[in-house]
C-alpha cells in the first residue's frame, strides 16, 4: 500500500454523517417521507398466510421459538437457562460448576404443565433432579459426590446440545459438512461463516482470529463448480474488533498502521477466491472509524489489477442506528467513486441495550439508536427501499442483502422489489433462528436467494455471544417472541403497520434518567461524545493554547487570619437561607457546562489527565453542585414533628461555622468542588486548601463560584503546603469542621490534631485510600475481567482512591486469564495526557514517580515476582530525558515541561497481607486462590483493615452477595470496573482505614456538616390547651 493510503482520514466521513444523537422522532419523520407510496395492506396480506402456516405447524423442539415458548426470558426459568448457557461450558473446575448450577436452579420453579412438550418435560426432570442433588449439604459420601458429577456432566451435555442449535460447527470443516447436508434440501442455499468470539483483547487474540479468517478464505476458495460470483458462493464475515485489540476511535493512527494492512491481506485472499468478505457491524461510536477504513480499503482494491474487478467486499449496516440511512448514502457514494460494487447486509442491529447504557452513562443529548422497536422497522424499510434502488440493473453499486427473521419485513422487501426491473438481492438469517419461516419461503419459492449467517467455533467461546442473540430475539417486542407467545392477537400484532412516528422517545433521554429528587428535577450532567471528531476538536485546541497561572501560596499567619474573617461572616451566610445558596450551586453547575472546554483543558494540562478522565471529572463536579443543592433544600427545611397535644415540636438544621476543605491532586476539580459546595450550601463558610500540584484548577473553580453568587466572605482559597498552611488551618480554634481526602497517614494526623485542641469537638470527614481487591472466580468471563481490570488498575495511571491494587484470581482461571491480561497491557497506549490516544498518562510529579519506584523495589524485596511490565513506546523513548529505565521515564511536553512516567507493572504475590501499603499508581498485584478457600481469602482482605472498594467477577449471584456481606467495604462493584462512582448513584467512601464516612455524593453526606436544633413549645403554658378545647369534643 502507498504511504498516502496508510494515512487515516477524518474529515470526509465526519462531514458526511450527522451526529449520532439526534431527535428520534424527527429522524423517523424524515425516513417516512422516503417511504411515501408504500402501502402496508398488501405487505400484511402477503405475510398473513406465512404466519398462519407457521402457527399451524408443530414447532420442532429444538427451534428457538420452542425454547422461548417453554422458557421465556421474562421468567426465572428462562433467565436461569440463558445464564447457564452463557457460563457453564467455560467453567474449568467441577466445584465451581456445582455452585453455579445450584445458584441458578435454586431460585426457579420447574413445575410440570399439562400440555408440556417432550422437551419441556425432559428438561424439567433433569433440572429438578439437578437442583435436588446439588442442593444437598456437602458430604463425603461417594454416592453424593458421584451424583453431583453426573448432574454437572449432564448439564454440560444439555448446554452443548443447545449450542449446536446456534453454532453451525466447532470447526470450519464441521460447519461445512453440516452446511452441505442442509444444501441437499435447498441447493441454492449459501452461507457466510463467522469465526466469532468476544473480540480481541491482545495481539495474540488478533493474530489467532486473523489466521482463522485466512484459513477460512483459503478453504472456501474450493467450492462446487458452477458457483461463479461472490453472491453465488459461500463467504465469510469478519469483525474488525477481532482483528485488533484497540479498534476504537482514539487509536485511529495506530489502526491505519496495524489493522489496514491486515484487511488488505484478507481482501486480496477473498478476491483470489472470488469470495464474499463482509465487515461485520460494530457499535455506533465506531461507525466513522469503520467507514473510513472501508473507504481506504476500497481505494486500495480499486488501484490493484488483481482486485479491481472483485465484487465481494461487503459491509453490515445496522438499521437501529439513527444514522443508518446517512451511512448508506455515504458508502454508496464512495463505492461509485471507486467504481466498484459493495455487498451491503442490512440488519436490525445488536447490543441495543449497550448503546442505551453508554449514552446514559456519558450524559449525551440523545441516543444513537431508536428507542421504539417500530422506529427501527421504519429505518430498516427506508434503507431497504434505497438499497433495492441502488442494486437495480447492470453496474449497480450494491448487491443488497436483507437479514431479518421478521415475516413482515421480508414481505415488505419483496413488495418493494416487485416494482423494480431487476434488483439483485438475497435474504439472510442467523443459523438457529427463523428457520421455520425461511424453510416455508424456500419451499414455496417465494424468495430468490437465502444465505445463512453461520457462527463457527468452540461452544464455550461462542455461547456468551449467542446468548445475546437469544435474549434480543426473546425481547417482548421481537417477531420471534411474539410468534412463540401463542396469544390469540399475536398475529395481528405481527402484521400491524410500523409506518408511523411516535410523539416522543420510549425512554427518558440520557440527561433525564435521574428523574426527580425530593420533588425537583435532577438532570444528569452533560457529557461529550468523544469518538465524534467535531465534539472534541475545540477542547484539543484549547488545551494547546491555555495558559496556567497558579495562585501564590499564603503563609500560616495569613491562613489563620482568613479563618477569623470567615468565622465572622458565617452567621450572615447561614441566615441567607438554603434556597438562595442552592440557587448559586445550580448556577455554578450551569457555568461549568458552559465553560467545559476551558476547565477540561485546565485539568489536562495541570492535572495530567486524559481527555476522557477530564470530561468525567467536570461532569462529576457539576453533579455535586446540583445533587447537594437539592439535598440541602430537603435537609435544611424545618420539620414539624408529632407529639402530645398542647405541644409544638420543630426540628431544624443550620451551618456549624467555618469548614476547612483539604482536597487532593488526583481529582483537582471534582473532589475540590464536592467538598466546598457541600459545606457552603449547608450554611458554613469555607477555607479551601487545594493540593499544591493543582492550585490553578482550584482557583478557577473558586472564581466560577463567585461568579455564581458566592461572596468572598463565604469562600476563600488558601493555597500552600499541607505541613504548614494545612496544619495551621486544622489547628485554628474557630474551625468547626474538616473535610479531607488523601492518605490514611495524613488523615490520622488531622484526627490527632483535632482531638488535641481545646474547645468544641470538631467533626472530621475523611476519605482515604485502600488496598482495593477484585475477586475473580472461574465462572467469570475472562474477556470481561480483562476489560474491568485494565480500567480499574491503569486508567488515570492508577492514581485513583478506588483503583484496583490486588487482583485475586481463582487458580483454575489464572492460567487462561493472566496471559490475556499481560497481552492486553501491551496494547495500552502510554503518553501525554493531551494525546487522545493515551490510556496511561504521566503520574502527577517527580515525587510520586520516586515513591512508586521505591514501593516496587520493596515489593520485590518482600518476595513479589514481576510478571509483566509495559514497554515504552518509541515516541517516548526517543525523546526521553537522561536517566530513565524500564521502570520510569521522563519526557518533555510541547512546552518543555518534564512529564514523569511509570511503566504499568504486574506482580505476582503469594501472601495478600505481606505488603500493607497502598501503591498509588499503575502497579497491580496478583494473588491466586484455590477453589474451596474463598473464606480464607475474605479473611485476609478483612485483615488489611481497609474498606474502600471491592470488585467481584462471578456468574454466581449468591456468591457475589455473600462476598459483599462479609467484606466491610464501602463500594462493591460486581461484574464491572471498580472506578467511576457517580454522584447520587454510587455514593463513594469507605470505612476502617479508608475513611470515616459519610459517603460523598450520598444522602447522608450533608448531615455531618450541620448542627441540629429541636425546639419544643408548651402551648398550654399561657392558660390551657386552646386548640384542643376549641374542637368541642369533650
Amino acid at each position: 500500500m502507498s504511504a498516502a493510503q496508510l494515512e487515516p482520514v477524518v474529515e470526509d466521513v465526519v462531514a458526511a454523517l450527522p451526529p449520532a444523537q439526534r431527535d428520534e422522532c424527527e429522524v423517523v419523520t424524515q425516513l417516512l417521507q422516503g417511504l411515501e407510496g408504500l402501502d402496508w395492506q398488501p405487505i400484511a396480506e402477503r405475510a398473513r398466510p406465512w404466519l398462519r402456516a407457521m402457527r399451524a405447524e408443530a414447532t420442532p423442539f429444538w427451534a428457538l421459538e420452542s425454547l422461548l415458548s417453554e422458557y421465556p426470558i421474562s421468567s426465572s426459568e428462562g433467565l436461569a437457562l440463558m445464564r447457564l448457557a452463557e457460563a457453564l461450558l467455560r467453567v474449568p473446575d467441577q466445584a465451581t460448576a456445582d455452585v453455579l448450577l445450584t445458584d441458578q436452579l435454586s431460585r426457579v420453579d420447574f413445575r410440570e404443565q399439562g400440555d408440556a412438550s417432550l422437551m419441556h418435560r425432559l428438561s424439567n426432570q433433569v433440572l429438578r433432579l439437578s437442583r435436588r442433588i446439588l442442593s444437598r449439604q456437602e458430604s463425603d459420601r461417594l454416592s453424593e459426590r458421584l451424583g453431583k458429577r453426573v448432574v454437572v456432566q449432564g448439564a454440560l451435555r444439555a448446554i452443548t446440545l443447545l449450542g449446536r442449535q446456534f453454532v453451525l460447527g466447532e470447526t470450519l470443516a464441521a460447519a461445512r459438512t453440516q452446511a452441505a447436508q442442509t444444501c441437499s434440501h435447498y441447493p441454492s442455499l449459501r452461507f457466510s461463516y463467522d469465526m466469532l468470539g468476544e473480540g480481541a483483547r491482545n495481539a495474540a487474540d488478533a493474530a489467532r482470529y486473523t489466521q482463522a479468517y485466512r484459513d477460512a478464505l483459503l478453504a472456501l476458495a474450493k467450492q462446487p463448480a458452477g458457483r461463479r460470483g461472490p453472491e453465488d458462493r459461500d463467504g465469510i464475515s469478519i469483525k474488525l474488533s477481532a482483528l485488533h485489540p484497540r479498534f476504537e476511535e482514539s487509536q485511529r493512527q495506530r489502526l491505519w498502521r496495524e489493522l489496514l494492512p491486515v484487511l488488505v491481506d484478507l481482501a486480496e485472499l477473498a478476491a483470489a477466491g472470488n469470495l464474499g468478505l463482509t465487515l461485520d457491524a460494530e457499535e455506533s461510536d465506531r461507525l466513522e472509524l469503520q467507514l473510513d477504513l472501508l473507504d481506504a480499503l476500497q481505494a486500495h482494491l480499486h488501484g490493484q489489477v488483481q482486485t479491481a474487478g472483485w465484487q465481494g467486499l461487503g459491509l453490515a449496516l445496522q438499521a437501529y442506528q439513527s444514522r443508518a440511512a446517512d451511512a448508506l448514502e455515504y458508502v454508496v457514494a464512495n463505492t461509485r467513486r471507486h467504481r466498484g460494487r459493495l455487498m451491503l447486509r442490512l440488519v436490525k442491529g445488536a447490543y441495543w441495550d449497550t448503546e442505551i447504557k453508554r449514552a446514559q452513562e456519558m450524559g449525551l443529548d440523545g441516543y444513537p439508536v431508536f428507542t421504539h422497536k417500530h422506529h427501527t422497522d421504519v429505518s430498516y424499510l427506508a434503507c431497504a427501499r434505497r438499497m433495492l434502488g441502488y442494486a437495480d440493473g447492470p453496474g449497480a453499486p450494491l448487491y443488497a442483502q436483507f437479514a431479518t427473521h421478521n415475516a413482515t419485513s421480508i414481505a415488505a422487501v419483496l413488495e418493494m422489489a416487485a416494482g423494480l426491473p431487476a434488483p439483485q438481492f438475497e435474504m439472510q438469517r442467523l443459523h438457529g433462528m427463523g428457520e421455520r419461516l425461511y424453510d416455508l419461503l424456500m419451499d414455496r419459492q417465494v424468495i430468490p436467494r437465502l444465505r445463512i449467517y453461520a457462527p463457527v467455533g468452540p461452544y464455550r467461546e461462542l455461547l456468551p455471544y449467542l446468548v445475546r442473540r437469544v435474549l434480543e430475539n426473546g425481547a417482548s417486542t421481537s417477531f420471534i417472541h411474539l410468534l412463540a407467545s401463542g396469544t390469540g392477537d399475536a398475529a395481528e400484532l405481527l402484521l400491524r403497520s410500523p409506518l408511523w412516528a411516535a410523539d416522543a422517545p420510549a425512554l427518558p433521554l440520557p440527561r433525564a434518567i435521574y428523574g426527580t429528587l425530593h420533588g425537583e428535577v435532577r438532570p444528569n450532567s452533560a457529557g461529550i461524545d468523544l469518538p465524534y471528531a467535531r465534539a472534541r476538536a475545540g477542547i484539543a485546541a484549547r488545551a494547546r493554547s491555555i495558559v496556567i497561572t497558579p495562585p501564590a501560596d499564603v503563609d500560616p499567619e495569613a491562613a489563620q487570619a482568613i479563618v477569623r474573617e470567615l468565622d465572622a461572616a458565617q452567621p450572615a451566610w447561614d441566615a441567607l437561607g438554603v434556597s438562595a445558596r442552592a440557587q448559586m450551586l445550580w448556577r455554578a453547575a450551569d457555568l461549568l457546562e458552559e465553560r467545559r472546554e476551558y476547565f477540561i483543558a485546565l485539568i489536562q494540562r495541570e492535572g495530567h489527565k486524559t481527555l476522557g478522565d477530564a470530561v468525567a471529572e467536570l461532569r462529576e463536579a457539576a453533579d455535586y453542585c446540583r445533587y447537594y443543592a437539592l439535598q440541602a433544600k430537603h435537609l435544611l427545611a424545618t420539620q414539624k414533628l408529632p407529639g402530645p397535644t398542647g405541644e409544638e415540636n420543630r426540628w431544624s438544621c443550620r451551618g456549624r461555622g467555618v469548614f476547612v476543605c483539604i482536597s487532593p491532586w488526583n481529582f483537582p476539580l471534582a473532589i475540590f468542588t464536592g467538598q466546598v459546595v457541600a459545606a457552603l450550601v449547608t450554611g458554613n463558610t469555607v477555607a479551601a486548601k487545594p493540593a499544591e500540584q493543582t492550585r490553578a484548577i482550584a482557583a478557577a473553580m473558586v472564581d466560577l463560584l463567585r461568579e455564581a453568587g458566592v461572596p468572598p466572605s463565604a469562600l476563600r482559597l488558601v493555597p500552600g503546603p499541607g505541613h504548614s498552611v494545612g496544619a495551621a488551618l486544622v489547628a485554628h480554634p474557630q474551625v468547626a469542621g474538616v473535610v479531607f481526602t488523601g492518605s490514611t497517614s495524613v488523615a490520622k494526623g488531622i484526627q490527632r490534631a483535632l482531638a488535641a485542641k481545646d474547645g468544641p469537638i470538631v467533626p472530621l470527614i475523611a476519605e482515604t485510600g485502600g488496598i482495593n481487591c477484585m475477586i475473580v472466580d472461574s465462572s467469570a468471563l475472562p474477556e470481561q475481567v480483562v476489560d474491568a481490570v485494565l480500567r480499574s488498575a491503569f486508567q488515570s495511571a492508577g492514581q485513583r482512591c478506588s483503583a484496583l491494587r490486588v487482583l485475586c484470581v481463582q487458580k483454575e482461571l489464572a492460567e487462561r486469564l493472566l496471559p490475556m491480561l499481560q497481552g492486553a497491557m501491551d496494547a495500552l497506549s502510554i503518553g501525554s495526557a493531551l494525546d487522545f490516544a493515551t490510556d496511561v498518562p504521566p503520574v502527577i510529579d517527580a515525587g510520586a514517580q520516586h515513591a512508586l519506584c521505591q514501593q516496587m523495589g520493596e515489593l520485590e524485596r518482600t518476595g513479589a515476582r514481576l510478571l509483566h511490565r509495559c514497554a515504552w513506546p518509541e515516541a517516548l523513548r526517543k525523546g526521553a530525558e537522561p536517566g530513565g529505565s524500564v521502570l520510569h521515564l521522563d519526557h518533555r511536553d510541547d512546552r518543555g515541561q518534564i512529564q514523569h512516567f511509570v511503566a504499568p507493572s504486574l506482580y505476582a504475590i503469594d501472601d495478600l497481607t505481606a505488603f500493607r501499603e497502598e501503591i498509588f499508581g499503575p502497579v497491580l498485584q496478583v494473588c491466586v486462590w484455590e477453589s474451596g478457600k474463598l473464606e480464607n481469602l475474605l479473611e485476609q482482605i478483612r485483615s488489611l483493615g481497609y474498606g474502600l472498594t471491592l470488585g467481584v467477577q462471578t456468574r454466581i449471584d449468591d456468591r457475589a452477595r455473600t462476598i459483599a456481606a462479609r467484606c466491610r467495604v464501602g463500594n462493591v462493584y460486581v461484574n464491572r470496573s471498580m472506578i467511576g462512582a457517580v454522584v447520587g448513584v454510587q455514593p463513594f467512601g469507605g470505612e476502617g482505614l479508608s475513611g470515616t464516612g459519610p459517603k460523598a455524593g450520598g444522602p447522608l453526606y450533608l448531615s455531618r456538616m450541620v448542627a441540629e436544633q429541636t425546639i419544643a413549645i408548651d402551648l398550654t403554658a399561657a392558660g390551657g390547651n386552646a386548640g384542643l378545647l376549641a374542637q368541642g369534643k369533650w
